[in-house]
């Protein structure tokens, strides 16, 4: 057997799929496609597949193997690369591409790594503070804070020359968290703790979850829209509560929110339409808040994009009243949107969508 063959057959393989599954359906660790994780051994990795959920790592195939030595002897010479050309081609007739995120996994030396879009990370990692914060909360577990970086290439090297191969801890400035342990229960047992300490570490500055009715004047003012209201409360939160509206109207905070849902979220104006707003964005928000009332997204927004605005709500909500945040820059913006990797995703969610 091959060595991709044998990390496969692996028991330390099982458990990945396992933990990949159960973070996969928490929507506090991962929404939609988002999130990753790799098992590696001899020069092989077994990454998770682009545009795949984690979820469903127990009922689909979603890993692909990569030559990680080769990767990652590649990306410490600086040279420009596509993780795709160092799958074996044998071992993907499929044609699918590995996980975005694969330059970071090739670029920690643990054998497992996990990399969360975890809330209450999120939360921390958009704060002006997020180091000092991190440094506070996380005692005890050497956290690294690496500033916003480009997914890729561009994050991996960041990683690199930041934190170094052996951090165990990375939180990714507006964007995640990423842990790496000797075997898949400690490296889940790490992520589960740095969780845990920095939800408790963040003080909310929302009113809570609204009720999840539709609010009457919300639905009139989507009445042959084309819109449709926000399937969880959290969203509807941040039109009902002034506080957590001015968190989210001020730019976008991390990735995945400008590739699913654009840029930001757009406020409706008093006898606004929600395309009249959205086109006061150049039409790439897919968010709109009618303040008092609720939240929507376009009637055909996909599963994908209603757990991301669930993902802002959560986010939101976890943001301590008066901070000051950092967010996306318009160059940063500007490069997730026109970004082929991200519509290979989307393309691939698109599909998804049409085959339920």
């Amino acid at each position: 057997m091959t060595a991709f063959a044998d990390l496969r057959a692996s028991a330390a393989f099982a458990a990945l799929t396992a933990a990949s599954a159960r973070l996969g359906r928490d929507p506090a660790q991962v929404q939609a496609a988002g999130g990753n994780s790799s098992l590696k051994s001899g020069g092989a990795m077994w990454v998770k597949a682009s545009g795949f959920w984690l979820a469903e790592a127990e009922a689909r195939d979603i890993f692909l193997p990569v030559d990680v030595a080769g990767l990652r002897a590649a990306l410490e010479a600086g040279e420009d690369l596509d993780a795709m050309a160092f799958v074996p081609a044998d071992a993907n007739p499929a044609g699918l591409r590995p996980s975005i995120e694969t330059t970071l996994h090739a670029t920690l030396d643990w054998p497992v790594v996990l990399h969360t879009h975890c809330v209450a990370t999120i939360a921390t990692a958009v704060r002006a503070d997020a180091e000092a914060v991190l440094a506070d909360r996380l005692v005890g577990l050497d956290p690294v804070f690496v500033p916003y970086a480009m997914p890729g290439p561009s994050l991996a090297r960041a990683i690199l020359a930041r934190a170094g191969a052996r951090a165990r801890v990375v939180v990714l400035g507006n964007h995640g968290l990423v842990v790496g342990g000797a075997d898949v229960a400690t490296a889940e047992a790490l992520l589960r703790e740095v969780s845990a300490r920095l939800g408790n570490a963040i003080g909310g500055s929302g009113s809570g979850h609204a009720d999840p009715a539709p609010d009457p004047d919300l639905m009139a003012r989507l009445e042959g829209s084309g819109w449709s209201p926000a399937r969880h409360p959290a969203v509807h939160a941040l039109a009902r509560d002034p506080v957590l509206c001015a968190i989210v109207d001020s730019g976008s905070l991390y990735p995945d929110h400008v590739i699913f849902l654009g840029l930001g979220v757009v406020v409706l104006q008093p006898g606004e339409t929600p395309d009249a707003a959205a086109a006061r964005m150049g039409g790439m928000s897919k968010l709109v808040l009618v303040p008092g009332s609720g939240a929507a997204l376009r009637s055909d927004a996909t599963a994908a994009q209603h757990a991301m605005a669930r993902c802002l709500g959560d986010v939101a909500a976890q943001v301590a009243p008066g901070t000051v945040l950092t967010r996306l820059s318009p160059s940063d913006e500007a490069a997730l949107l026109n970004w082929d990797a991200e519509k290979y995703r989307q393309a691939l969610e698109a599909a998804r969508e049409a085959g339920k």
